[in-house]
């Protein structure tokens, strides 16, 4: 058994992991079946082997990208180590996840580190086990539901039911892709079924970048998700389109993906080597399920000098007189520090944000007169998914000169 400690950044799991030695940060993603390296900075020296040039390919509607393939490698998380694994090493960081997490992201690993393991995920704790599935042994748990899992090409998968507007009350069974490293709730593949369309109410919106291009949805919710007993009622759903997932549809039984958005609401063992999943609710399982109602994508912007005001008290302790004795006197002194600045990436066509004037490039100064680096850009997000009709004022940076904005978030699905 080995406990790792873990980040939970956008509903992404993120675990320290060793590639040859050398210590970097990568994303558990179940979806994935390479793992692939990106983002390495000339400091991150870590002596990949046998190398040679491939192309690979993605969701998104672009062209595949050169990537190279390096083999005989070893991975190791704590005690756990694998030799002779194969690394895909994407030449650009098309995904840009650093900035968009806040924090370095240097690749993504699934099937590789856990297809020998039985995996516990505690999204609560922010903790995951691995055991050895020779030792290890299920516990009773009423509250427990497991279900088989298929794998496909390398990936998990999971039957579950949909309720769709567009039919009434009655389910839609739909085998999903065990994504968590998808930070959405669903992802649904339009027409992969017959009753699988686009509901009437919908926006579009970006979901992320893939290898092959940026990644477009429409952003909507549907009545009911159902796995097993467990019914999770109005969750967000993204429906792509056939031309953005084509290559993802080469496993034509699949009907779209269960992304972390819902995993976190349970606690998840997931078991390659008996191929099951096993489920328990945890306390985040009847949170609502928010969106950005903003139309910004913020990305981390690296480090600015601030200047802080330091203020140090002192009470006047000589005096004999109550009033005077409760005089208080202010010395302040000023000092600099490095903190997190954040900029305007993108923003959506129509928005709120886009109908009062932001651009992209725009470097947020304060949010609702709070100064930015007072923020996290997980914090950043929680503010665009508030209360329908709540006002948010930004002043930003457009190539040196300030300027204040104010829009009202907007409630689309």
């Amino acid at each position: 058994m080995v406990q790792v400690d873990f980040k939970l950044i956008h509903n992404l799991i993120v675990i320290p992991l060793k590639i040859n030695n050398k210590e970097l940060s990568f994303i558990l993603d179940s979806g994935s079946n390479k793992t692939i390296l990106f983002n390495l900075s000339d400091n991150d020296t870590i002596g990949l082997k046998n190398i040679e040039k491939v192309e690979l390919q993605g969701l998104g509607k672009g062209n595949s990208v050169e990537a190279l393939l390096s083999q005989n490698n070893t991975i190791a998380i704590q005690n756990i180590q694998s030799e002779n694994e194969s690394i895909y090493i994407i030449l650009r960081d098309f995904f840009d996840l650093s900035s968009k997490m806040g924090t370095t992201i240097h690749g993504i690993i699934g099937h590789d580190l856990i297809k020998n393991f039985i995996l516990k995920i505690n999204y609560s704790t922010k903790k995951i086990v691995f055991y050895k599935p020779e030792t290890f042994v299920y516990k009773k748990c009423k509250k427990c539901e497991v279900f088989p899992m298929q794998i496909i090409r390398r990936k998990p998968f999971i039957k579950a039911k949909v309720q769709l507007d567009t039919i009434g009350n009655s389910l839609t069974d739909v085998n999903l892709l065990i994504d968590s490293g998808g930070s959405d709730a669903l992802w649904l593949f339009v027409d992969s079924e017959k009753n699988i369309k686009t509901p009437k109410k919908f926006f579009i919106d970006i979901l992320g970048e893939g290898l092959s291009g940026t990644i477009y949805g429409n952003r909507s919710r549907i009545p009911k998700f159902k796995v097993g007993s467990y019914e999770i009622y109005q969750p967000t759903v993204s429906f792509l389109d056939s031309l953005t997932t084509l290559n993802a549809r080469i496993y034509k039984e699949r009907n779209g993906s269960l992304g972390a958005g819902i995993l976190r609401r349970f606690h998840v063992w997931i078991d390659y080597p008996n191929k099951k999943l096993t489920l328990k609710k945890n306390q985040n399982f009847s949170d609502k399920f928010n969106y950005n109602m903003s139309g910004l994508e913020v990305v981390y912007n690296g480090k600015q000098l601030v200047r802080e005001q330091e203020t140090k008290t002192y009470k006047d302790g000589y005096s004999q007189n109550i009033e005077t004795n409760s005089t208080i006197s202010f010395v302040t002194s000023f000092s600099y520090k490095f903190k997190p600045s954040f900029k305007i990436k993108s923003v959506v066509k129509n928005s709120p944000s886009d109908k009062a004037g932001l651009k992209g490039d725009d470097i947020i100064v304060s949010i609702n007169g709070i100064p930015v680096h007072n923020f996290n850009l997980s914090k950043i997000v929680s503010k665009f998914q508030e209360n329908d009709h709540k006002k948010i004022k930004l002043q930003i940076d457009r190539n040196g000169q300030k300027l204040n904005f104010e829009f009202r978030l907007k409630q689309k699905i």
